[in-house]
């Protein structure tokens, strides 16, 4: 499982996706960035500072 939480690219903002795949994490937030920050277009380095938030659900859990 992937996620992202918006508040690591914009500041202050509590939104956040989770999916089974990377592709569509950046959708989800891609899509969530054009409604919510109005932005225009999500231009491909944009793209790549989603993917480089993205991270393994599993890799942030505590250990047990």
């Amino acid at each position: 499982m992937k996620t992202f939480a918006c508040g690591t690219l914009v500041p202050g903002c509590t939104w956040h996706t989770s999916a089974e795949d990377m592709s569509e994490v950046v959708r989800r937030a891609a899509e969530h960035l054009r409604i919510a920050h109005d932005e225009q277009e999500v231009r491909p380095g944009l793209i790549e500072q989603i993917k480089a938030r993205v991270e393994d659900v599993e890799a942030i859990r505590p250990q047990r």
